[in-house]
């Protein structure tokens, strides 16, 4: 059942590494019930990656959208995602070619100011952009409808999973321990224990990957392909969980960062019976209804 009014979203993401950010954003554009207000972009060449954001916009035929590039590096550990390699195919896309740097923490402060308890921030990259929001303004997380984010490994190792840590959370751990331990802020985790139930080999995605705004996603999973012949919808799946949540089974807990060990750092650590139940994480998914949704609005 889909939702039946618009819902205003602010997307941070680190567009140009995984293929799934585009996917993504895709979805978000053609969704008749996404007033999307605007992208910031994280992680190392922001710049580029907002030209990238750019990009699948105005593919998807959609000008006007606010995009802000935002910070490159994370707050304390090495940079381990220094570039956007997909974004060798802006030669072939139109695109904004300027972005000033450092914009994208202003620009989530005063649009969630301007229309406080009615904004869902989606974040499908490291959560840098986010922890410098709240902590430059702490009444940030109170002004939210609420946070969902593609993050975290809460249940492994499984079939699927092997490491304790996921990316997103990985490429900056100190900022997602700032996120996770935030109060009052209702809060979505969608980890690795639902998305990887959601790939699609090269040869099927190839298949399916056309069309419209999809043609540009394509050139870039050729970039992507280079790494791995298959894809996983990560973060797609996470934004269904705005317009199709039924899709999903979720559990309430708590969820704390590993820090201090460096073989360990990045690993969230999920608490069920915990006393204060301040996260929120996804335990199942239908892998069949998740494509069956994501196609059927791409597609349109």
């Amino acid at each position: 059942m889909q939702c039946d009014k618009r819902i205003p979203v602010l997307l941070d993401t680190d567009i140009g590494s995984d293929i799934d950010d585009a996917l993504c954003l895709s979805y978000l554009l053609k969704h008749p019930q996404c007033e999307l207000l605007g992208i910031t972009t994280v992680s190392g060449e922001p710049e580029k990656r907002a030209m990238l954001a750019d990009a699948v916009c105005r593919a998807a035929g959609r000008t006007g959208i606010p995009i802000h590039s935002g910070k490159g590096d994370p707050l304390v550990v090495k940079q381990r995602q220094p570039i956007a390699q997909q974004a060798e195919v802006l030669g072939k896309w139109k695109h904004q070619e300027h972005f000033p740097s450092n914009t994208a923490i202003d620009f989530l402060r005063g649009t969630i100011r301007s229309r406080p308890g009615e904004i869902t921030l989606l974040t499908i990259g490291p959560l840098t952009n986010i922890a410098l929001l709240f902590q430059i303004d702490p009444e940030i997380p109170s002004l939210l409808k609420s946070l969902v984010m593609m993050a975290g490994v809460f249940h492994w190792p499984n079939e699927h999973v092997m490491y304790p840590a996921e990316w997103n959370v990985l490429l900056d751990p100190h900022a997602a321990s700032i996120v996770y331990r935030t109060e009052g802020l209702p809060n979505l985790s969608i980890g690795l224990d639902v998305t990887t139930k959601c790939q699609l080999p090269a040869k099927v995605c190839r298949e399916k990957i056309r069309g419209g705004v999809l043609d540009l996603v394509a050139d870039a999973a050729e970039v992507w392909f280079r790494q791995r012949e298959i894809i996983t919808f990560h973060d797609p799946l996470a934004a269904t969980a705005l317009f199709a949540p039924h899709l999903m089974e979720y559990r309430d807990g708590a969820v704390e960062i590993e820090l201090k060990s460096d073989l360990l750092s990045g690993m969230t650590i999920w608490s069920p019976r915990a006393q204060e139940k301040r996260n929120r994480i996804a335990v199942g998914v239908d892998p069949d209804g998740f494509f069956e949704e994501y196609f059927g609005i791409v597609k349109k």
